[in-house]
């Protein structure tokens, strides 16, 4: 069983910052891609941010200058750093991990359970 426990989503004002964090455990032998997905009332969910393992992170161009993903390998964890932030930005955040639990075991996508993140104007 692999879990990924997301925190770090709250109420911010508009032009404020916040950091979201999501932190893998249970039966890992490796993690490939992490990342991040929103999804705001009424609309499909859409991404945000990936890293994949050992190379340069993608962004959509929505959040691009503002927002930043890295990982912590040795925590297993990934980061989203947000700042000037906007109402548009309103959405539940959920991460998610390209996990494979043995060296012979094709990778899977696990996902969080999703954190809310709120931008007042």
């Amino acid at each position: 069983q692999v879990q990924l426990v997301e925190s770090g989503g709250g109420l911010v004002q508009a032009g404020g910052s916040l950091r979201l964090s999501c932190a893998c455990s249970g039966s890992i032998f490796s993690i490939y891609a992490m990342g991040w997905f929103r999804q705001a009332p009424g609309k499909q969910r859409e991404f945000v941010a990936s890293i994949p393992s050992g190379r340069s992170a993608n962004y959509a161009n929505s959040v691009k200058g503002r927002f930043t993903i890295s990982r912590d390998s040795a925590k297993n964890t990934v980061y989203l750093q947000m700042n000037s932030l906007k109402p548009e930005d309103t959405a539940v955040y959920y991460c998610y991990a390209d996990i494979s639990s043995s060296r012979s075991t094709v990778p899977y996508d696990y996902w969080g359970q999703g954190t809310q993140v709120t931008v007042s104007s």
